[in-house]
């Protein structure tokens, strides 16, 4: 589905040259200050919505009966994921398809995108042997003496 931007202040001040885009897209309302809004047709989220779920749920069925399979489909779609640890790997493919089947369950995605962005992450700090070596320490002391925060005043 394509997608139309609108500066948010076009839609406070005149829905109706906003509105009429919603026939053939989606619409972004672009805030300078905060989170930009999508304005859907309900169908369209309804749609969205049945064809995730029914996706996550395919995806948890074959992850029952042959998780090696479900691993190496969520693995291609991600191709980063090899450039993490085999043991990490795993580790990411599980907690991914975890979330993605409650995501699809409660309607609830913003777990997994978390989970996804910082899966990705860490994969790209896996990417650099310098980085990921330094990552795993040892690390020099034991840190400085951290103090006890002050009681808030009241």
């Amino acid at each position: 589905m394509a997608t139309k931007s609108f500066p948010y202040s076009a839609f406070l001040r005149g829905p109706s040259q906003v509105l009429p885009s919603l026939d053939d897209a989606d619409v972004i309302l672009e805030r300078r200050d905060d989170e930009n809004l999508i304005l859907m047709r309900a169908e369209r989220f309804e749609a969205s919505v049945a064809t995730l779920r029914i996706a996550a749920r395919a995806l948890a069925i074959l992850a029952r009966r042959n998780s090696g399979l479900a691993e190496d489909v969520l693995r291609e779609e991600l191709p980063w994921t090899t450039w993490l640890p085999e043991t990490e790997r795993h580790a990411c493919v599980r907690e991914l398809l975890d979330h993605l089947i409650a995501g699809a369950d409660t309607g609830e995605l913003v777990p997994f995108s978390r989970a996804l962005t910082s899966w990705r992450s860490t994969a790209i700090a896996w990417s650099d042997p310098r980085l990921a070596h330094e990552l795993q320490g040892p690390f020099p002391g034991d840190g400085g003496e951290a103090l006890r925060p002050a009681a808030p005043a009241e």
